[in-house]
């Protein structure tokens, strides 16, 4: 395998049912770029962008590990991370894939860089909240975010692997998720990491690296990955996580999401993992200003007023109870779904 690179598509690698080689799929691409919708063009743009010489491509980061920029990705590390991924999840040339991710972003780029390089029978359909609707047919593997999960519950069965990432799962959909007869995992990446570099189980704490990556800490308890597949330099993240060992962790929370409230630090997701199966409604806790404590613990939830039962609230140790509620109409939220706290706030604080 020392040999494959980028320029290689495996001879069992299908697209929507047809063989395509790589002459094939520049033509293909031509042609969405020219003709073809939006998710298509997205699609046509990357495979000109693998297929040519340059050994590497440009990506957008997420803001993970700081503010969104744009890095260069080695074409040979994508190669590597889907050798690495087809090794950790046991994906063998021929099974069948969906592929149901938007194509600008690193997570569905690498769907079609582990079918050309893995040789999988891939289809592609266009990115949306519900990716089964329609579709009964059977596949062993694909990846979604959350929403598509939760809206596919009734048929996700027909999928032997699930890869679930971009946004933390809620425990509430964890719930629902375990009791499916079924592979599913949760994943840990980012853009400079080239998606993934580790996964746990659904209803599992403790998410395990995948072949090559080593974990550490740094003095504020965050994240430092090493993926050899990438190169030797350290990647730290904002991401506050509890080291098991150098390959596993438990993901805690943000570090730019810590409450300091009278001196305790609280970290919101701890928080909105309590509260999970008691608001019906997507919500998210956050510090505010407060003369007093500095920092108070606040609960925004999306949509009209409703009444909440302060005695949901019991749940929650004595520091970590919202001090305030607020409802605001509609959260705003970046274009893989990810709720943005602080842009959110500032629609209340600048009315």
């Amino acid at each position: 395998m020392d040999t494959v690179t980028h320029k290689n598509v495996h001879n069992r690698f299908r697209l929507n049912g047809y063989h395509l080689t790589k002459e094939d799929l520049c033509r293909i691409a031509y042609s969405f770029v020219k003709e073809g919708e939006d998710f298509e063009q997205t699609v046509g743009d990357f495979l000109l962008d693998w297929f040519d010489d340059k050994p590497y491509i440009d990506m957008n980061t997420s803001g993970t590990t700081g503010t969104p920029k744009s890095i260069r990705i080695e074409k040979s590390a994508m190669v590597k991370s889907a050798l690495a991924t087809g090794d950790f999840f046991g994906l063998q040339p021929g099974d069948r894939v969906l592929h149901c991710l938007p194509a600008n972003y690193v997570a569905g780029k690498m769907m079609f860089v582990r079918s050309f390089i893995l040789g999988l029978d891939m289809d592609f359909v266009p990115p949306s909240s519900h990716p089964l609707d329609h579709n009964d047919e059977k596949y062993d593997f694909s990846a979604m975010v959350p929403l598509q999960a939760k809206n596919s519950i009734d048929k996700l069965s027909n999928i032997k692997k699930v890869i679930i990432g971009g946004v933390k799962v809620h425990k509430s959909l964890e719930d629902e998720l375990v009791k499916l007869p079924i592979d599913i995992y949760e994943t840990y990446g980012m853009t400079e990491t080239i998606t993934h570099i580790a996964a746990k189980k659904v209803g599992v704490e403790v998410f395990t690296t995948l072949p090559n990556v080593t974990v550490s800490v740094n003095e504020d308890q965050c994240l430092e990955i090493v993926a050899k597949n990438i190169g030797n330099e350290k990647i730290v993240t904002n991401d506050i996580v509890k080291l098991v060992s150098d390959t596993q962790f438990v993901w805690l929370g943000r570090h730019d999401n810590v409450i300091n409230s009278g001196g305790v630090k609280i970290m919101p997701e701890l928080v909105e993992n309590k509260l999970s199966a008691l608001i019906p409604r997507r919500y998210f806790v956050i510090g505010v200003p407060d003369d007093i404590l500095g920092e108070k613990v606040a609960l925004y939830v999306e949509g009209s007023p409703l009444d909440i039962n302060h005695s949901l609230f019991d749940v929650l140790d004595k520091y970590e109870k919202p001090k305030e509620i607020v409802f605001i109409p509609k959260f705003k939220e970046t274009a893989t779904g990810k709720i943005m706290r602080e842009e959110s706030k500032e629609l209340v604080a600048v009315k």
